[in-house]
């Protein structure tokens, strides 16, 4: 019976290669349910055989430290915008809790004509893979100083994306969102009730542009970006750990990437199982979502989306809204915390 439900070639092969040894059955049972979890793998979808696979990679290698990578704990509480805003609207700010990030968009000088140019406002998934790609490397780096154009092209290959030229390619996509970031400037503020603090300041405090020749790549761009003394001293205090490998399942929805930072910064903070009202989750995750009914129903197929991956997190909808119950790396696939954090 079980012969008959292995039809893959290269299984088969190593079926007929055990069949005269005493281990014969057992080897005929692991490939029977090698074939399943294949015939599983085929009637998925992209995303959803993407994120089944990365459930298995990171359940195979839950503390592999060559994995990781690092953004802002801020920009894991307080995201940018999710969909692209016109050039017009020059301010956007999110509150969580009693903290908000304030990003405010900027200018870029063009080489060639001495003049500064608008820059939109960061926004979307590309906005934040590349927060964290620089994040990282400064991390990696052990200094503020990144080379972009050493290294995007193989990052975007990394995070999944194909590399294609042109108006509506991925690199002119990539290439917007870090003039955007270059750009920008943010506020960061906390207060509690009695006292306010807000650090202001533009994350980066140098940036060499480019202008491109090439037609299709006719961009301002920059090629070597600095984070200010400010934002590298507290990001080296404030680095957050992700996995590179959960980011890919991602990668394509900002709203899901936000989830993803948002559990691996707060489940391990928790001293008590808490509950995140519905206005409260709309607050955080809300986004372009007009009426309430449409976000509840959006984020519950979101968190499905993340637990795919994260099967065992601690969390549960509810008519009150999300349940969250205090958790360790180890629910997110991330070495132990070091004492101090």
């Amino acid at each position: 019976m079980l012969d008959a439900e292995i039809r893959d070639t290269d299984l088969r092969a190593e079926l007929e290669a055990t069949r005269d040894t005493p281990g014969f059955i057992f080897k005929k049972m692991e490939l029977a349910q090698k074939q399943a979890n294949r015939d599983k793998l085929a009637n998925l979808s992209r995303d959803a055989r993407r994120r089944e696979l990365v459930r298995r990679n990171l359940e195979e290698s839950p503390t592999d430290t060559e994995d990781l990578r690092h953004i802002h704990s801020v920009l894991a509480m307080c995201g940018l915008p999710y969909s692209r805003q016109p050039l017009a609207v020059r301010e956007y700010e999110r509150k969580q809790g009693r903290m908000s990030l304030v990003v405010e968009a900027g200018k870029l000088r063009n080489p060639e004509t001495g003049n500064r140019v608008e820059q939109p406002l960061p926004f979307g998934p590309k906005a934040r893979l590349l927060l964290m790609h620089l994040c990282s490397e400064a991390i990696r780096q052990k200094g503020p100083t990144i080379e972009v154009a050493d290294s995007l092209t193989g990052f975007i290959r990394d995070m999944g994306f194909p590399v294609t030229g042109g108006a509506k390619g991925t690199l002119h996509a990539f290439k917007e969102q870090i003039n955007a970031l270059a750009a920008c400037k943010l506020s960061v503020g906390m207060w509690d009730g009695r006292h306010a603090v807000e650090y202001q300041g533009m994350p980066f405090s140098r940036i060499d542009v480019w202008l491109p020749t090439s037609p299709d790549q006719m961009m301002l761009w920059p090629s070597t970006l600095t984070f200010s003394m400010d934002f590298y001293t507290t990001l080296a205090k404030h680095a957050l750990p992700i996995r590179a490998e959960a980011v890919r399942a991602f990668a394509g929805s900002a709203r899901k990437l936000d989830m993803y930072f948002w559990f691996n910064y707060r489940l391990h903070r928790l001293k008590e199982p808490t509950t995140l009202s519905w206005n409260a989750l709309a607050d955080q995750f809300g986004g372009d979502y007009g009426r309430q009914r449409d976000f509840k129903r959006g984020f519950a197929d979101d968190l499905k989306d993340v637990l795919d991956v994260f099967p065992k997190l601690p969390v549960r909808l509810s008519e009150n809204g999300m349940e969250v119950s205090p958790a360790g790396p180890d629910i997110l696939a991330l070495p132990p915390m070091r004492k101090g954090k």
